[in-house]
């Protein structure tokens, strides 16, 4: 599929997008998520590798976010707006996600139970698919990103300590790339380039729009 019939045709999107998902990706664990001496595939500083040693970065902090796609005749994406007084990225754009904890069997389970902690999200409602590319960021996490399927019926609770808002942002908008603008802004005494993706009043970037960037990029080149 070209770039021009993902922008034309965003309804082929919700016809192959589950079919597409499933037959590349799997829930293996990359050795990355956990061994700081294997390379991160992707990261905040992607559009400027240098940047990682400039800046001194290290990202040693195991996490996994939940990149729910809802099963809608046209999908959209599950995102959240973080609560406005959090003292990390607060007011921000993101997937809900977290520390993976000990006691979580896997990647995909701690993203589960960061949704339903976060917004209620009923773990019953949603079938993990596949883990995108390992994600690191400036603030120190090594984040694997986990894509499922939500069932359209989800209810959420939001647990306004962390959360101000859950909503939902069509695929096809997210899948096409005209829409993957690079904006630049002020970091640690340097200029620091990333992915953004406006939609409507919202402002999605830095890691968040890099996932999807590379969710595009897993699901729908190559």
């Amino acid at each position: 599929m070209t770039e021009g019939a993902l922008a034309s045709e965003g309804h082929a999107i919700g016809r192959d997008f589950f079919t597409r998902a499933r037959a590349r990706l799997t829930l293996d664990v990359p050795p990355a998520l956990a061994d700081q001496t294997v390379d991160g595939v992707r990261g905040d500083l992607d559009l400027d590798p240098s940047l990682w040693e400039r800046a001194g970065v290290a990202a040693t902090r195991p996490a996994a976010v939940l990149v729910g796609v809802v099963d809608h005749a046209e999908p959209t994406v599950l995102l959240t707006l973080r609560n406005a007084a959090l003292e990390a990225h607060a007011g921000q754009i993101a997937f809900p996600g977290g520390k993976i904890e000990p006691e979580d069997p896997s990647p995909a389970a701690a993203a589960l139970r960061e949704a339903q902690e976060e917004i209620g999200l009923a773990p019953g409602l949603v079938d993990p698919i596949g883990h995108l590319d390992l994600y690191l960021t400036f603030s120190g996490f090594r984040i694997l990103p986990v894509l499922a399927r939500v069932a359209p019926d989800y209810r959420v609770t939001l647990n306004r300590s962390e959360v101000d808002e859950a909503f939902e942002v069509p695929l096809a908008f997210l899948m096409a790339p005209e829409n993957h603008q690079t904006h630049t802004r002020p970091w640690q005494g340097m200029t620091r380039t990333h992915y953004a993706m406006p939609f409507g009043q919202r402002y999605i970037w830095g890691a968040t729009a890099g996932m999807l960037r590379n969710l595009y990029e897993r699901v729908y080149q190559g």
